[in-house]
Protein backbone atom coordinates (compact mmCIF):
# COMPACT_ATOMS: atom_id res chain seq x y z
CA UNK A 1 0.00 0.00 0.00
CA UNK A 2 1.44 3.36 -1.05
CA UNK A 3 0.03 6.19 1.05
CA UNK A 4 0.17 9.87 0.07
CA UNK A 5 -0.54 12.96 2.13
CA UNK A 6 -3.04 15.30 0.52
CA UNK A 7 -2.58 19.05 0.28
CA UNK A 8 -4.66 22.11 -0.48
CA UNK A 9 -3.88 24.13 -3.59
CA UNK A 10 -1.94 26.64 -1.47
CA UNK A 11 0.45 23.86 -0.40
CA UNK A 12 -0.86 23.45 3.11
CA UNK A 13 -1.00 19.84 4.24
CA UNK A 14 -4.29 18.29 5.31
CA UNK A 15 -4.77 15.37 7.71
CA UNK A 16 -6.11 13.26 4.84
CA UNK A 17 -4.16 10.19 3.69
CA UNK A 18 -4.75 8.70 0.25
CA UNK A 19 -4.04 5.15 -0.91
CA UNK A 20 -2.57 5.51 -4.40
CA UNK A 21 -3.94 2.14 -5.47
CA UNK A 22 -7.46 2.49 -4.04
CA UNK A 23 -9.00 3.15 -7.45
CA UNK A 24 -10.75 6.33 -6.29
CA UNK A 25 -10.00 9.80 -7.57
CA UNK A 26 -8.33 12.33 -5.30
CA UNK A 27 -11.15 14.52 -3.96
CA UNK A 28 -11.72 17.86 -5.69
CA UNK A 29 -9.69 20.69 -4.21
CA UNK A 30 -6.97 18.36 -2.95
CA UNK A 31 -3.57 17.52 -4.41
CA UNK A 32 -0.74 15.06 -3.91
CA UNK A 33 2.91 16.08 -3.89
CA UNK A 34 5.38 15.00 -6.57
CA UNK A 35 8.96 15.91 -7.40
CA UNK A 36 11.36 15.52 -10.28
CA UNK A 37 15.04 16.26 -10.73
CA UNK A 38 17.32 17.10 -13.61
CA UNK A 39 20.77 15.50 -13.15
CA UNK A 40 23.95 17.23 -14.30
CA UNK A 41 27.42 15.74 -13.91
CA UNK A 42 30.27 17.88 -12.62
CA UNK A 43 31.78 17.67 -16.13
CA UNK A 44 28.66 19.39 -17.55
CA UNK A 45 26.94 16.35 -19.07
CA UNK A 46 23.23 15.68 -18.43
CA UNK A 47 21.65 12.32 -17.60
CA UNK A 48 18.66 11.06 -19.55
CA UNK A 49 16.85 7.86 -18.60
CA UNK A 50 14.84 5.60 -20.90
CA UNK A 51 11.40 4.77 -19.54
CA UNK A 52 10.29 1.15 -19.44
CA UNK A 53 8.08 0.00 -22.31
CA UNK A 54 5.61 -1.11 -19.61
CA UNK A 55 5.00 2.49 -18.46
CA UNK A 56 1.51 3.85 -19.16
CA UNK A 57 2.75 7.29 -20.22
CA UNK A 58 5.57 7.74 -22.74
CA UNK A 59 6.73 4.10 -22.85
CA UNK A 60 10.28 3.77 -24.21
CA UNK A 61 10.87 7.54 -24.26
CA UNK A 62 14.02 9.05 -22.84
CA UNK A 63 13.35 11.62 -20.18
CA UNK A 64 15.56 14.22 -18.61
CA UNK A 65 14.65 13.51 -15.02
CA UNK A 66 13.99 11.11 -12.22
CA UNK A 67 11.05 11.58 -9.93
CA UNK A 68 7.73 10.53 -8.55
CA UNK A 69 5.16 11.01 -5.83
CA UNK A 70 5.99 11.78 -2.22
CA UNK A 71 5.10 9.09 0.27
CA UNK A 72 3.16 10.03 3.37
CA UNK A 73 5.38 12.02 5.72
CA UNK A 74 7.98 12.99 3.11
CA UNK A 75 9.02 16.55 2.38
CA UNK A 76 9.74 17.46 -1.26
CA UNK A 77 13.50 17.11 -0.70
CA UNK A 78 13.11 13.74 1.04
CA UNK A 79 10.93 12.60 -1.85
CA UNK A 80 13.38 13.62 -4.56
CA UNK A 81 16.35 12.18 -2.67
CA UNK A 82 14.55 8.80 -2.47
CA UNK A 83 13.28 8.87 -6.07
CA UNK A 84 16.70 9.83 -7.45
CA UNK A 85 18.32 6.94 -5.59
CA UNK A 86 15.61 4.42 -6.57
CA UNK A 87 15.71 5.32 -10.27
CA UNK A 88 19.44 5.97 -10.77
CA UNK A 89 21.42 4.80 -7.74
CA UNK A 90 22.67 8.37 -7.26
CA UNK A 91 22.92 9.60 -3.68
CA UNK A 92 22.68 13.37 -3.35
CA UNK A 93 21.88 15.94 -0.70
CA UNK A 94 22.49 18.83 -3.11
CA UNK A 95 19.16 19.88 -4.63
CA UNK A 96 18.26 23.31 -5.96
CA UNK A 97 14.59 24.00 -6.62
CA UNK A 98 14.19 25.37 -10.16
CA UNK A 99 10.42 25.34 -10.62
CA UNK A 100 7.07 24.67 -8.97
CA UNK A 101 3.85 23.82 -10.82
CA UNK A 102 0.27 23.18 -9.82
CA UNK A 103 -1.09 20.53 -12.16
CA UNK A 104 -4.84 20.87 -11.70
CA UNK A 105 -5.74 18.05 -14.11
CA UNK A 106 -3.43 15.63 -12.30
CA UNK A 107 -4.28 17.04 -8.85
CA UNK A 108 -0.56 17.40 -8.21
CA UNK A 109 1.80 19.93 -6.65
CA UNK A 110 5.07 19.39 -8.54
CA UNK A 111 8.47 20.55 -7.31
CA UNK A 112 11.32 20.45 -9.85
CA UNK A 113 14.98 20.40 -8.87
CA UNK A 114 18.46 20.13 -10.30
CA UNK A 115 21.31 18.23 -8.71
CA UNK A 116 24.96 18.06 -9.67
CA UNK A 117 26.79 14.79 -9.14
CA UNK A 118 30.29 13.40 -9.55
CA UNK A 119 29.14 9.76 -9.70
CA UNK A 120 31.12 7.49 -11.99
CA UNK A 121 29.02 7.58 -15.16
CA UNK A 122 28.97 3.79 -15.48
CA UNK A 123 27.49 3.36 -11.99
CA UNK A 124 23.89 4.33 -12.80
CA UNK A 125 21.46 1.72 -11.45
CA UNK A 126 18.29 1.06 -13.45
CA UNK A 127 15.03 0.51 -11.55
CA UNK A 128 13.08 -2.55 -12.73
CA UNK A 129 9.73 -1.54 -14.17
CA UNK A 130 10.75 2.12 -14.38
CA UNK A 131 13.92 2.52 -16.45
CA UNK A 132 15.66 0.34 -19.02
CA UNK A 133 18.62 2.41 -20.22
CA UNK A 134 20.41 5.72 -19.76
CA UNK A 135 22.74 8.11 -21.56
CA UNK A 136 24.95 10.98 -20.55
CA UNK A 137 24.73 13.83 -23.06
CA UNK A 138 27.09 16.78 -23.38
CA UNK A 139 25.44 20.20 -23.35
CA UNK A 140 25.06 20.41 -27.15
CA UNK A 141 23.62 16.89 -27.46
CA UNK A 142 21.33 17.58 -24.49
CA UNK A 143 20.13 20.81 -26.13
CA UNK A 144 19.48 18.90 -29.37
CA UNK A 145 17.49 16.31 -27.39
CA UNK A 146 15.48 18.90 -25.42
CA UNK A 147 14.62 20.77 -28.61
CA UNK A 148 13.60 17.65 -30.54
CA UNK A 149 10.34 15.76 -30.91
CA UNK A 150 11.95 12.95 -28.89
CA UNK A 151 11.73 14.85 -25.62
CA UNK A 152 8.65 14.87 -23.41
CA UNK A 153 7.19 18.34 -23.99
CA UNK A 154 5.48 18.72 -20.61
CA UNK A 155 8.79 17.92 -18.91
CA UNK A 156 10.62 20.48 -21.03
CA UNK A 157 7.99 23.07 -19.99
CA UNK A 158 8.75 22.42 -16.31
CA UNK A 159 12.47 23.02 -16.86
CA UNK A 160 12.07 25.77 -19.44
CA UNK A 161 13.34 28.69 -17.31
CA UNK A 162 16.42 26.71 -16.24
CA UNK A 163 17.02 25.53 -19.81
CA UNK A 164 16.75 29.05 -21.25
CA UNK A 165 19.02 30.50 -18.56
CA UNK A 166 21.65 27.85 -19.34
CA UNK A 167 21.48 28.22 -23.14
CA UNK A 168 19.90 24.81 -23.72
CA UNK A 169 16.35 25.61 -24.79
CA UNK A 170 15.88 27.32 -28.14
CA UNK A 171 12.61 29.20 -28.45
CA UNK A 172 11.01 28.91 -31.87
Amino acid sequence: MEMWDLYRRDGSKTDIKYDRHCGLEIPNGLYHLSCDVLVRHTDGDYLIMQRSYDKKDYPGYYEASAGGAALSGETPVECIRRELFEETGIISNNFKEIDFNILDNDKCLLYSYITVTDISKDKIVLQAGETISYKWLNKKAFADFINSENSISKQVKRYKNYLIKNGIYREV
